[in-house]
């Protein structure tokens, strides 16, 4: 693979502003004012550099889940960076970008040979609200769509405010090829988990830790300390779609599944892989604040 020829900014002053916080590899020097943004994070990244209104012209597209998310990107003409896990570096440098963005968990394998095309941030795992912060001022876009954030704050300390009438707890699990994935509640969890915590709902001992473990992944003996008042689950096959309902249909037709709980009473809901899933900004926590009105607060 050929990247020549290559420019990178590490030895000259910087002239933009220095990051040097929850990234890989500090300090990073990124421009004042990007105006040609790739990222290689279809995910969490794109949608709040889309929410923040960043000028993004590549990323991925086989992970977008969210059909919102790609209709915008498909109008914006974002050229496809192709797989997340291995996208496509002679089309970015072909871009000519001035910035690039990605994932520390997913691309700091390649970061060597990404940041001599551009200035490169790769951003730590971290609560997605502080996870968006980072994002406005990487690409000076502090202050741009805070209303919104506003209105979030608003919705979920209402919804919060009227979980505590509910004595109940949730489980929630997504169904993978040959194994079950339990994303936690922590100071760590993942974005629509952390919307959970952030509106009062109270997750099962299992499911809560005090540490930075962000997920378990039980087995079916495992299955049955998912005994929450409700259950919520994902069936999600991989990055297509198309096989979750066989998924589904497996994993809820087993014996030990039907022991479950929320199972018996009726109780267990299978949610959008997309919002779940994919989480990627504040119209994704208005979905999760959505289904916790719909399956949660609306149990007798």
């Amino acid at each position: 693979m050929c990247l020549l020829p290559l420019i990178s900014s590490a030895n000259a002053a910087c002239q933009g502003r220095e990051i040097t916080e929850g990234i890989y590899n500090p300090p990073v020097c990124v421009p004042a004012e990007a105006r040609r943004i790739v990222t290689l994070d279809p995910l969490l990244t794109l949608g709040l550099l889309i929410e923040l209104e960043a000028p993004v012209i590549a990323t991925p597209y086989m992970a977008i889940a969210d059909k919102q998310v790609l209709d915008v990107v498909k109008k914006a003409k974002m050229v496809d960076l192709g797989n997340p896990r291995e996208p496509s570096l002679e089309r970015v440098v072909a871009l000519k970008p001035d910035l690039i963005i990605g994932s520390t968990e997913a691309h700091a394998a390649i970061y060597e040979t990404v940041s001599k095309i551009a200035p490169t941030v790769f951003l730590d795992h971290t609560d997605w609200k502080e996870y968006r912060r980072r994002v406005a001022r990487i690409t000076g876009r502090e202050g741009v769509a805070e209303d919104a954030l506003a209105r979030y704050e608003t919705r979920v300390a209402s919804i919060r405010e009227r979980m505590k009438d509910k004595d109940l707890t949730v489980s929630a699990v997504r169904f993978a090829p040959d194994r079950f994935v339990v994303f936690l509640d922590g100071p760590s969890a993942y974005a629509p988990f952390s919307v959970l915590h952030d509106a009062g709902v109270k997750r099962t001992a299992y499911e809560t830790v005090t540490d930075g473990t962000i997920v378990k992944r039980p087995d079916w003996e495992e299955l049955a300390n998912l005994d929450g008042d409700v259950l919520l689950y994902v069936s999600a096959s991989g990055f297509e779609s198309g096989p979750d309902d066989a998924l589904e249909k497996e994993v809820t037709s087993n014996p030990l599944w039907q022991l479950l709980p929320a199972v018996q009473n009726g109780r267990a809901h299978r949610v959008d892989r997309a919002t779940w899933q994919s989480f990627h900004g504040i119209a994704s926590a208005h979905r999760i604040l959505d289904d916790i009105e719909r399956y949660i607060l609306a149990e007798q």
